[in-house]
């Protein structure tokens, strides 16, 4: 597979930046877009300058297409990438890898008994923000880390998003929307998660759209829209981590930070590819921005499918892996769990930290 066949299928909002970095590619090649709207698959395809646009079964059954990018909202993810690997193809995710623990390891479970590849967003951790700060605690700069913290404080998605409804069911809030991004970067940056708990709740049982074109429709809300957790790590560090839909004005919280026997790192918003990186050794009164070692740092969105189609081809392990994808998704339900159940939970999975991406010369 020289060049891998990539077929998109979802093409809503996200899909978009996906495309538009998968077409620049040269070691990929989008063949197809499909979504259970043909017309919206017709106009991204058209967009972009993609030959075929089809419905998701005539994309599953083309022989030629070698990994399946499914970008469709978090209720099909286990869905689609089961029929996709039920075909024979290798499977790249939007995150969440799917909305139950059940769906995520029947997911895991297919791909190994066919021998094909699972991955899963979000690859914001292969960006030159969060991959400066890998190197910095691999090479003992904050020391040993010992704890950290992460904040991700919003309105919700009702103020901004086009179609917001699915952000307040089963697989959404706070948590299963953003809570990737940071889990992600903090298996990273401390590895895997032992046991975590938290209190989740729901601020608001209704919410009222002010975005277009469905401004004024009122959303019930099913899942919780405020999540505080407690995370610890194998290996002995301890986390905090708040997720939340429910703050009406902006806070000066980190996104998050490490700290550690020899100073603190701050690292940028895990949701973006680049950002500032920031250090604070023990006894100094300032904080040093330290430049990025790493390449990507602008929306590479689609780095994480092009990561798999070379890890395919030069036989090595593809950075977003799908194991760590459930890792991640076994934490989330753990909070949820947690807060209900009113203990800890400890997780049952395991994960490795991904290989760290190659440094800029």
């Amino acid at each position: 597979m020289a060049k891998a066949r990539i077929g998109i299928i979802g093409c809503g909002n996200i899909s978009n930046i996906y495309l538009t970095n998968l077409c620049r590619s040269e070691d990929v090649e989008v063949a197809a877009c499909a979504d259970a709207d043909l017309d919206r698959a017709k106009e991204r395809a058209a967009q972009h300058g993609v030959s075929k646009a089809c419905s998701v079964e005539e994309l599953l059954a083309d022989p030629s297409i070698d990994i399946v990018v499914n970008l469709t909202i978090p209720q099909a993810h286990a869905e689609i990438s089961l029929r996709a690997l039920e075909a024979g193809k290798h499977v790249y995710g939007e995150k969440p890898l799917a909305v139950t623990l059940e769906e995520g390891a029947q997911v895991l479970e297919a791909a190994a008994a066919r021998g094909l590849r699972v991955a899963c967003a979000p690859e914001t951790f292969l960006g030159g923000g969060i991959q400066t700060c890998r190197k910095l605690i691999d090479e003992g700069a904050i020391g040993t880390p010992v704890a950290a913290s992460g904040f991700m404080m919003s309105r919700g998605h009702e103020n901004w998003h086009p179609d917001p409804a699915f952000y307040y069911q089963a697989g959404g809030g706070p948590m299963f929307d953003m809570g990737p991004y940071y889990l992600t970067a903090l298996v990273t940056l401390l590895g895997p998660i032992r046991r975590v708990t938290g209190s989740a709740v729901i601020t608001h049982a209704e919410r009222t759209i002010t975005s277009q074109p469905k401004h004024g429709q009122k959303i019930t809300v099913e899942t919780p829209t405020h999540i505080a957790g407690v995370l610890d790590f194998a290996s002995g560090a301890v986390a905090t981590l708040v997720t939340s839909f429910d703050i009406a004005a902006d806070t000066a919280l980190p996104n998050i930070e490490i700290y550690g026997t020899a100073g603190s790192l701050r690292v940028p918003d895990p949701n973006g590819f680049g950002g500032e990186v920031q250090l604070r050794k023990a006894g100094s009164s300032e904080w040093i921005s330290i430049p990025l070692t790493h390449g990507f740092t602008d929306n590479n969105r689609g780095i994480g499918v092009i990561d798999m189609a070379k890890a395919i081809v030069e036989d090595r392990q593809h950075r977003a892996e799908g194991k760590m994808a459930y890792h991640v998704l076994e934490a989330m339900h753990g909070f949820h769990i947690a807060s209900a159940e009113g203990e800890h939970y400890t997780m049952k999975s395991e994960c490795i930290r991904p290989e760290p991406m190659p440094e800029l010369n």
